[in-house]
């Protein structure tokens, strides 16, 4: 299967002066052992990091260190990594050990490991300018939307049981259900003196969450 790299060039407006530094970033270390994207995909993670750490302190100069990192985490975290590699669509450029079949599946994570390692790329052939601004540009709803700190709903819920009944909440996982790149979590919630509240998600994490909203819904305290 031949790919078009430099469509996905025209999508990132970047042009690769060495684009073997492209395909080395979107190549899975299932399709190649030794000539993969697992040390630029942690370069990538750092550049990242860097990027939103320096546009966060721009815009949020007299916030608190606490509110700045929960900001910064909600956009330099996988899923949001993951919505950016599939705004992108590199599903159609990563080489893995199933690329030749038609149905090649890509799980969630290589997708936003490999979104890393673009990164990564960039910087290593363009330098920081160009891969700031790529980030900025595809980052930027996201950026956008940190104007909101909201603390989670795990967080909300043990805090509110710690306070009324000095105990902590107890999560349980029903069930993890569907295929493995497509895993399905059913989690549990309860407090001293409720039911469990179930809920669903792609992770455990997020199920969690979701089950902690559920549960807070119900004691009113959302």
């Amino acid at each position: 299967m031949k790919i078009d790299y430099q469509n996905l060039e025209k999508k990132i407006k970047i042009h690769f002066k060495n684009r073997s530094l492209l395909i080395k970033s979107l190549t899975h270390k299932s399709f190649d052992k030794e000539k993969n994207n697992e040390k630029i995909e942690f370069l990538g993670d750092r550049v990242l990091g860097l990027v939103m750490a320096k546009k966060l302190l721009e815009i949020y100069p007299n916030e608190k260190e606490g509110a700045l990192d929960k900001k910064f985490a909600s956009l330099v975290n996988k899923k949001t990594c993951l919505q950016i590699a599939n705004k992108l669509d590199l599903q159609k450029y990563i080489l893995t050990l199933n690329t030749k079949r038609k149905n090649n599946v890509i799980e969630d994570k290589v997708l936003s490991d490999s979104c890393e390692a673009l990164i990564g790329s960039i910087y290593l052939d363009r330098g920081f300018n160009v891969v700031e601004k790529f980030i900025l540009d595809f980052w930027s709803s996201h950026i956008k939307q940190s104007v909101i700190t909201q603390v989670d709903a795990k967080t909300k819920l043990q805090e509110f049981s710690l306070k009324k009944f000095k105990k902590l909440p107890v999560y349980k996982i029903i069930s993890n259900t569907g295929p493995r790149h497509k895993p399905l979590f059913k989690v549990g919630v309860k407090l001293i003196n409720t039911k469990f509240y179930l809920a669903e998600g792609k992770s455990k994490k997020d199920a969690e969450q979701n089950a902690a909203i559920l549960c807070l819904q119900n004691i009113k305290k959302i």
